[in-house]
């Protein structure tokens, strides 16, 4: 493994400001542009300046992941004071604007102190951006969770899968367990739930059966997020088998699914690194939202203004409904809950009157007046559910 030189650490700064006199979205339209990443329906440099932006604020855990990014010295690092933390949730601030997501992570954030991982929570959202908490789970209480949704946090995404080893859990299967676990714990709460899974050789064959679990729980579960292995940091499995690739997962992804899904549809910065797509489940079936490429790119050019809440899919999808097509919304309204940002997992319970009418195709027979239906579902039967593949 590769360190850096003594003259390299002295050397580092961090970027400074930018005085190009660009807009965050302009800047990133521009980085877009520059790789050859820029289309109709890239939403990078229209909707956000960049996906994601990970706040490390420790790097201790409470695991020992087979494929950790963080180096062998992890542990020996002292966390940073909360003044330098709370410099670097304005500097992103500065850098990226409003209704930057923000991944506070680590290690596990759980580990740093309570009062002050809420303090950073807080900091992150009184500075108009969306504070997610990045945790492997095992010391994110749900009195915990409902401080922290207090503060301002947006979701929770949990990291589980068998790089991490768990005692007694030697399968996804058996993984399944505490996936249950964590979604009963979050339940009722205005947070969304995400879920990571690693795919690496031992885990890829059961994938289909991961995504099973997260359609049968759309109910709760918004986005499911599958991230190769990747040979980096401190992980004792390296190199990657050469079956392993963002196609061959997608393949397995949609066997779980039981349904054709496209993955790329919307644009979220450079395609090999992100993958996205948007599913919704109604009465057990998976449908692809996406599936009219054309009218999606039309409708995710046209709506690059609104901001749509996570926390509250009912408001954030009325508010986009009135926006676009005031007169197609009939009572009673429970929306989708639509996640456009990732090959992850994302899921609602709707009377699905939607917001685009009879021009939304997603497979549904239509009902009185062309508008799409989805025959009374309940939170059990219908959901939207979100999948990212990520290198």
């Amino acid at each position: 493994m590769e360190f850096m030189t003594p003259d390299e650490v002295g050397a580092y700064a961090p970027t400074p400001a930018p005085t190009d006199g660009l807009t965050p979205l302009q800047r990133a339209r521009a980085r877009m542009e520059r790789t050859g990443q820029w289309s109709a329906s890239q939403t990078m440099g229209r909707r956000w300046a960049i996906g994601c932006v990970a706040l490390e604020i420790t790097q201790r855990c409470n695991l020992d992941c087979t494929l950790c990014y963080l180096s062998e010295m992890s542990e020996s690092v002292k966390g940073l004071p909360l003044a330098e933390v709370f410099r670097r949730i304005d500097a992103i601030r500065e850098m990226y604007g409003p209704d930057t997501d923000v991944q506070v992570t680590g290690g596990d954030p759980t580990l740093r102190k309570r009062p002050e991982l809420v303090e950073i929570v807080r900091r992150v959202r009184e500075r108009g951006m969306r504070p997610s908490l990045f945790t492997n789970g095992i010391k994110a209480t749900r009195s915990l969770l409902a401080e922290l949704s207090a503060a301002g946090l947006v979701d929770v995404a949990f990291h589980v899968d068998t790089t991490q080893e768990r005692k007694g859990y030697a399968s996804e299967a058996a993984l399944d367990a505490i996936r249950l676990e964590y979604i009963e714990r979050v339940r009722g709460l205005p947070i969304s739930v995400f879920f990571n899974t690693t795919v690496h050789r031992g885990n890829f064959h059961e994938i289909p059966d991961v995504v099973r679990f997260f359609v049968a729980h759309s109910d709760v579960v918004r986005l499911a997020s599958f991230q190769l292995q990747a040979d980096t940091g401190r992980g004792v499995e390296r190199e990657r088998a050469a079956t392993l690739t963002q196609a061959t997962v997608g393949e397995a992804i949609q066997a779980g699914a039981g349904a054709a899904i496209a993955f790329d549809t919307p644009g979220v910065g450079h395609h090999v690194c992100n993958r996205y797509a948007m599913t919704l489940v109604a009465n057990g079936r998976v449908y692809d939202v996406f599936d009219d490429k054309a009218f999606m790119t039309r409708m995710l050019t046209e709506t690059a203004h609104l901001q749509f809440g996570r926390t509250s899919n009912s408001k954030s999808w009325l508010r986009a409904s009135a926006a676009r097509r005031p007169t197609t919304i009939q009572p009673p309204f429970r929306p989708v809950r639509m996640c456009s940002r990732s090959t992850s997992t994302r899921i609602t319970h709707c009377r699905c009157t939607t917001w685009c009418g009879a021009e939304f195709r997603s497979g549904f027979p239509a009902g009185p007046g062309g508008v799409l239906q989805a025959h009374e579902p309940d939170r059990r039967r219908s959901a939207n559910l979100a999948l990212r593949l990520r290198e």
